[in-house]
């Protein structure tokens, strides 16, 4: 090979790890973890009574793109587990008709979050869609429950380098996640509940739907078994203390 053909070839390989540098930046904003956000946060002293997950076998469990019939039922079920949760609730058609168990949802102490209006792809979409779908849900469910959502969950888990900046704009922190039953597959509570126990870890985030037939009925065996091998269920911002959910930023384990 020349010395002119290498020297082509070397530059066209840097500029195209440029390229994929780049879009790798722009598709995909760093991930911080539950351990960093605490890591980062060593300073501070979490509130009296707090779990601190620096210590105890932390694991937070999530509701996507509800509230829907059978949110009541898992709410019972999580109130006589004394388990809190994080619920990523959907806007148009589910917190608009189901106001009163949004409200039960925040009176029970769990944390409200915010997972778009309509489910729209955010990366798909152009600024004013992406701040349209999270500002509706955000302005719902203040009216509901006096408190706008400092969380969000990307439809998908699909985000990039708009999305983040709308969200901090928004003051909304990103929370992805690391163990998923896939329910929306499947009705069979005992695989869901499989699949959810094979995947759980500490520091874990485990995502489910509590608008499928499927999930509210595995949701006891979840618990009963994390619980005998060890785990503190916490919420979301629980499991992050004595750190705080930057508006802007991806949290994922």
């Amino acid at each position: 090979m020349s010395r002119n053909r290498k020297a082509v070839l070397l530059s066209a390989v840097a500029a195209l790890a440029a390229v994929i540098a780049l879009t790798a930046t722009v598709l995909w904003p760093d991930r911080i973890s539950p351990w960093d956000a605490r890591v980062r946060a060593s300073v501070r002293e979490l509130p009296s009574g707090a779990v601190d997950c620096r210590e105890a076998k932390c694991i937070a469990l999530t509701f996507d793109a509800g509230p829907g019939k059978d949110t009541p039922r898992l709410l019972d079920v999580l109130k006589k587990e004394n388990v809190p949760a994080t619920f990523f609730l959907l806007g148009k058609n589910h917190v608009v008709r189901h106001p009163g168990t949004v409200r039960r949802i925040a009176a029970e102490g769990h944390e409200v979050a915010n997972h778009t209006w309509s489910h729209e792809i955010l990366t798909d979409r152009d600024a004013d869609v992406i701040r349209r779908e999270l500002s509706l849900t955000q302005e719902a469910v203040e009216r509901i429950t006096g408190h706008r959502p400092t969380l969000m969950r990307p439809p998908q888990g699909r985000t990039n380098a708009e999305v983040a900046r709308i969200c901090k704009e928004l003051g909304l922190a990103q929370v992805l996640w690391s163990a998923t039953a896939k329910d929306y597959s499947t009705t069979d509570s005992a695989l869901i509940t499989r699949r959810i126990l094979d995947a759980a870890e500490r520091d874990g985030i485990i995502l489910l739907h509590d608008i499928y037939d499927g999930t509210v009925p595995a949701v006891p065996g979840i618990i009963t078994e994390l619980k005998e091998r060890g785990y503190t269920f916490v919420t979301v911002p629980q499991l992050l203390a004595p750190g705080v959910a930057e508006p802007g930023e991806v949290y994922k384990p």
